[in-house]
């Protein structure tokens, strides 16, 4: 009971701590509400306002036609240039796409001599120069097709192939970009937080403080584990609530509780991480750079940004002992696919024997920084 009593106490210290932190609430909030909106609506995976260029040569009704097909929302409307602007225009980076229709292209698609377009690619904005490609190469083919058959039509396929899209029936990138968001902010709050709060023991001399009192080691990091995971558990939850389900209205599959409770034991393994990494910091700027070289591949190489199967495999067998991986994995099944605790149990189990193993460690390096100190 005491040693309860402690760590309640103490937590209520870093709570209050916090509070009294202006640049970190200003974090918690910043990334659990406008992080999250703008990671989700900012950058759209389909194409957008395009810029594109076009030298028509030929000047003819068919290279008008092939001009007039290309619009909001996929496109900007096209600039007409010349041969002498392309190449300073696309060196400026005003042009995504250049189409260069030759002259006399209309008389040499009537005459069967299969005239080539050419089309510059910006290939430095590798989503809009990768997507836009296909989008320019089917409008022009099916201009061409059209002028030379006199006529609009459809064509008629031998297998009609009917579409289902599960999970995300819109297949609106934002609905996956918030969750995911949320997700990433979850693994660096917790990490930045518990690292911060020991780091500013340090700094301001109060963990001297609680060295000559009756408290251990292990009171004094679960108090930062607890508090500090309490407080991005409510700010994720607060995240879900307002900003994914209210303001942008992404549909949530599965249970939130469960969510919630894988949350949990993910926190329990990160918050001791960043424990870990600030007892090997000396300062905060020290900790800020140890942070970049372990959050960057804790976030990109656990799932959340690209699948995991398209990684090489030795990538995929190292990051299962992170837990961040598992972490993932439990929230898209869970979020997004409606997955029960009966699939997702594994995770559950991973997560507790990985939080567990940096718990112990931490604790361990933790008590030989202190008995250094003392």
């Amino acid at each position: 009971m005491r040693s309860l009593a402690n760590i309640w106490f103490l937590g209520m210290k870093e709570l209050r701590g916090l509070l009294r932190d202006p640049v970190m609430l200003v974090l918690i909030v910043y990334s659990f509400s406008f992080s999250v909106y703008t990671a989700a609506t900012a950058m759209p995976e389909t194409l957008n306002k395009a810029p594109i260029a076009i030298i028509d040569e030929d000047r003819s009704p068919l290279s008008f036609r092939i001009i007039d097909a290309f619009y909001p929302p996929f496109f900007l409307e096209p600039s007409l240039i010349d041969h002498a602007e392309m190449d300073a225009r696309m060196d400026a980076g005003l042009d995504t796409f250049a189409l260069n229709i030759p002259a006399e292209f209309q008389r040499d698609m009537l005459a069967g001599r299969n005239p080539a377009v050419q089309l510059n690619v910006d290939a430095t904005r590798m989503s809009q120069a990768f997507t836009g490609t296909g989008y320019v190469s089917s409008i022009v083919s099916a201009e061409v097709q059209e002028f030379a058959q006199g006529y609009r039509a459809v064509p008629e396929l031998p297998v009609t192939l009917v579409e289902r899209a599960r999970f995300n029936p819109e297949l609106n990138p934002a609905w996956f970009g918030g969750i995911v968001q949320v997700i990433n902010n979850v693994t660096m709050l917790s990490i930045i937080l518990t690292g911060a709060a020991l780091i500013r023991e340090r700094e301001h001399g109060t963990i001297e403080h609680l060295l000559v009192m009756p408290v251990t080691p292990f009171e004094i990091m679960t108090s930062k584990v607890l508090s500090m995971g309490l407080v991005v558990l409510v700010a994720a939850s607060f995240s879900l609530a307002v900003v994914v389900q209210g303001l942008m209205e992404v549909p949530i599959e599965g249970s939130i509780a469960l969510f919630l409770a894988g949350t949990a034991l993910h926190l329990f393994a990160t918050t001791a991480l960043g424990i870990f990494l600030a007892t090997l910091a000396r300062s905060m700027p020290q900790f800020g750079m140890l942070l970049i070289l372990v959050l960057l591949p804790l976030q990109m190489l656990s799932g959340g940004s690209t699948p995991r199967e398209s990684m090489p495999e030795i990538v995929q067998f190292i990051m299962l002992g992170a837990p961040t991986t598992h972490f993932v994995m439990l929230a898209q099944a869970i979020l997004f696919r409606g997955a029960g605790f009966a699939l997702v149990w594994p995770q559950f189990l991973a997560l507790i024997l990985i939080g567990g193993l940096l718990f112990a460690y931490t604790l361990s390096h933790f008590r030989k920084t202190i008995g250094s100190l003392a």
